[in-house]
């Protein structure tokens, strides 16, 4: 999976740009298609040093010199951050997409739909399992009532789990454990790889309009079983308890069809998601000034 290069006719302002999701999407999409917001100074070119929420200002005038906002800035589960950051932040973008006249396009996560059975499409009622789903169902219902009132075009984009930022593959460690079910199955769960991720968000940012809100995977869940296989990383199995769920499955169906006259979403497999984190890791190390 070659390196592409994006050219957009609105530059997006990437809030959160050192996070790993914005780490994939600046080595993807190459510095130039950007501007990178960070709070502390990074190497190499086109970053924006500024603390969104205490500089608002400069966010105001960084989103005027860009053309449209992609907040994935905010606080994620496991690292100790505060979860009401996401909501602060994803605010602080939505007055800056009124002040400078752009739309704002905001990451959330499949996490607000909680432990849902069956197909989850952006029309199922929000049932958040844990905390930090239910930050980021605060974060969507606060931010959009709030660009509602401020006559701003927000969408939101609901991703599942990316191979190797998730919990299984990212969060692999020796005398690793998966419920397995009584068919022998290991969990399945909706996917996504690292760079696909990266080709759909850039497609979305080059569409002129887009839905209020989109899942965000690909087609086809994986069994976290055959993601650590296809990673070679040994995993021993217990039974699956009672209140276990075998499948979380994305509605892909908007997405699939919005996307259809620019890219193809191919069907996931753990073997091609293996290799996509493979070839973007030498490049997301966390640089020591953050």
């Amino acid at each position: 999976m070659t390196r592409a290069s994006v050219t957009f006719l609105l530059t997006p302002l990437v809030l959160g740009a050192t996070g790993r999701i914005g780490r994939a999407l600046r080595y993807r999409w190459g510095p130039e298609a950007a501007l990178w917001q960070t709070r502390r100074a990074q190497s190499g070119a086109h970053w924006q040093v500024f603390d969104p929420l205490a500089q608002p200002e400069t966010l105001v005038q960084a989103a005027r010199a860009a053309g449209q906002i992609l907040c994935l800035a905010g606080a994620v589960p496991g690292r100790g951050g505060d979860l009401a950051l996401n909501i602060h932040l994803a605010e602080a973008a939505v007055r800056a997409g009124a002040e400078a006249g752009v739309r704002v396009v905001l990451i959330s996560s499949a996490a607000v739909y909680g432990a849902g059975q069956g197909a989850l499409s952006e029309d199922t009622p929000l049932s958040p399992a844990n905390p930090y789903g239910a930050a980021k169902a605060d974060m969507e219902a606060q931010a959009c009532a709030l660009a509602a009132e401020l006559g701003v075009e927000v969408s939101v984009l609901r991703i599942g789990n990316i191979a190797g930022f998730d919990a299984i593959l990212g969060g692999w460690k020796p005398g690793f454990r998966l419920d397995q079910f009584k068919d022998g199955r290991t969990p399945r769960r909706s996917y996504i790889g690292v760079l696909t991720l990266a080709d759909v968000i850039a497609a979305l940012m080059e569409a002129p309009n887009l839905p209020d809100v989109l899942n965000i995977a690909q087609p086809g869940p994986i069994e976290m079983g055959a993601l650590l296989q296809a990673a070679g990383r040994d995993f021993a199995t217990v039974p699956a308890p009672d209140a276990a769920i075998a499948e979380v499955a994305l509605d892909l169906g908007r997405l699939s069809g919005f996307l259809a006259p620019k890219m193809q979403l191919h069907v996931a497999g753990p073997v091609q998601m293996v290799a996509e984190m493979a070839l973007l890791e030498p490049h997301i190390k966390e640089d020591p000034r953050r």
